[in-house]
């Protein structure tokens, strides 16, 4: 066995020789360092980006429901009285009727029928405003442009002169609303010509 003091100067001994090369392998960093900082923060925009869009198709999807609520809350306080009011109105076209069948006015009439028409009248103006303070409305389409909207056209005449075509030349009665919206169609005859004859061909 030889001394380590006999090798030559500058030689160290070979079981320190072995063991650089191991202790060099354990001191060499990994060549596959972990993501940075800058892709972490990449990542963390994304995902917040991400929650931002969700939050707001959620935001926007709960304003579409509020919206949509409220319509159909306004539409059942507005028109949940739809089927009496028409019955209510059918009672006010039959009133009209009744005071249509009494005589006409004149010199001499008996003053008992006067005063009868007066009440009958008094009464319709009565109801048509008790009517109208729920929303209810009366419009008279005599005379009126034909609109398909109000009108329902009964009948055609040719039109008299003077009379543009299309236009109401009678009304068997009124169009009746309901805050706007139709209730009940006046019930008319049109003037031939117009475009009630061309939604009729």
């Amino acid at each position: 066995m030889s001394d380590p003091t006999d090798l030559p100067p500058g030689t160290a001994p070979a079981d320190t020789q072995a063991a650089a090369p191991a202790t060099e392998a354990e001191a060499s960093p990994d060549q596959s360092p972990p993501n940075s900082f800058a892709e972490r923060i990449a990542a963390l925009e994304a995902e917040v980006a991400q929650f931002r869009d969700r939050w707001m198709r959620a935001e926007a999807e709960t304003q579409n429901l509020r919206a949509r609520t409220q319509r159909e809350v306004a539409d059942a306080r507005n028109y949940a009285i739809q089927k009496f009011a028409g019955d209510v109105v059918e009672a006010a076209q039959n009133l009209r009727r009744g005071l249509e069948a009494l005589p006409a006015a004149g010199e001499g009439e008996d003053p008992l029928l006067a005063k009868l028409r007066e009440g009958f009248e008094g009464v319709e103006r009565s109801f048509i405003g008790m009517l109208e303070r729920h929303g209810i409305a009366r419009q008279e389409a005599q005379g009126q442009p034909f609109d398909p909207a109000l009108h329902q056209a009964m009948a055609e005449q040719p039109a008299p002169e003077g009379v543009a075509p299309g236009t109401v030349i009678q009304a068997w009665t009124p169009a009746w609303t309901l805050n706007g919206r139709l209730l009940k169609p006046a019930m008319v005859v049109v003037a031939a010509g117009g475009s009630a004859s061309a939604s009729a061909a």
